[in-house]
């Protein structure tokens, strides 16, 4: 299951020298996430409205080459591992039109109650990422 976004790098994300500083691309990864819980039908604010949280408890980012203002990139968002009370994406960013790679990295996320203690997946999602992959599976280019 994948998702892809895409969005303009604006002067605000960028250094003196028109280079998107390091951090935004964690930004840009929770934009990704964020795009991806939408496409299956399970928006984060509905999940954290039902209890739960995800936490970042990893992230890795490896820097191919820089993006800079006014690039148009594009967020390629995976779901990598699902786990009883864990969750993984992998993302790739590249700049659009010719899909130079900019940063490939991933997170990892712990589910939480509200009160910070680790839970089981809750079945909203479960369900979701189930239909989401059925889906996938019945498209023969998936």
């Amino acid at each position: 299951m994948k998702n892809a976004t895409s969005l303009r790098v604006i002067y605000g994300d960028t250094d003196q020298m028109g280079v998107v500083y390091y951090a935004n691309y964690l930004r840009w990864f929770e934009k990704g996430r964020s795009e991806f819980l939408r496409q299956i039908g399970l928006p984060y604010a509905i999940i954290e409205q039902q209890g739960f949280h995800f936490p970042v408890i990893e992230v890795t980012c490896r820097y191919t080459q820089a993006a800079r203002y006014d690039d148009i990139i594009k967020i390629e968002t995976e779901l990598a591992e699902v786990g009883r009370a864990r969750l993984t994406f992998s993302y790739r960013i590249a700049r659009e039109p010719d899909d130079t790679l900019l940063a490939v990295g991933s997170t990892q996320h712990a589910c939480v109650s509200r009160t910070g203690r680790p839970v089981r997946m809750p079945k909203a999602l479960v369900d979701a990422l189930a239909g989401a992959r059925a889906q996938t599976a019945d498209k023969p280019d998936a």
